[in-house]
């Protein structure tokens, strides 16, 4: 698949963030509990996953998941922290602070990752327009903050 599709999907992918934020604020709103919202969703999530590694038949190396290191089963509660978090922060910040925020943070920690080649495929040295790149993107938060 090229590059270009990649970036669409990649495109569409960030585009369903705020649907999910609301869709789950309002299951939590339906549950009466927020956390419960983002455990249904999460529920959803894996039920359609196994059902989709069930149906193409593809196997994991367990032995190899076994042993890997305990942190890199970190992102399940990272995930967990993220979904969660939107469910109370979408009705209080809007969505577009809300992602704004979002953004600016996967940002700057991607710039830390990259520069830093932690749990990353390869080194990007940061640079004064990379740095630039995430003032403006903050820039853009601070303007959605105040208007």
């Amino acid at each position: 698949m090229s590059k270009n599709l990649w970036m669409l999907f990649t495109l569409l992918a960030g585009a369903l963030l705020p649907i999910q934020a609301a869709l789950n604020t309002r299951l939590g709103k339906v549950a009466q509990n927020p956390v419960w919202g983002s455990a249904f969703s999460f529920l959803v999530g894996s039920i359609v996953l196994l059902c989709y590694l069930l149906v193409t038949r593809q196997n994991a190396a367990w032995s190899a998941l076994k042993a890997s290191p305990a942190y890199f089963w970190m992102g399940g509660l990272i995930g967990a922290y993220y979904v969660t978090l939107l469910v109370f922060a979408f009705p209080r910040l809007g969505p577009g602070l809300t992602f704004g925020l979002v953004v600016a943070g996967q940002m700057i920690i991607s710039l830390v990752l990259e520069h830093n080649n932690w749990l990353v495929q390869e080194q990007t040295p940061v640079n004064f327009m990379r740095i630039l790149g995430v003032v403006l993107i903050i820039a853009g938060v601070i303007i959605l903050r105040r208007f």
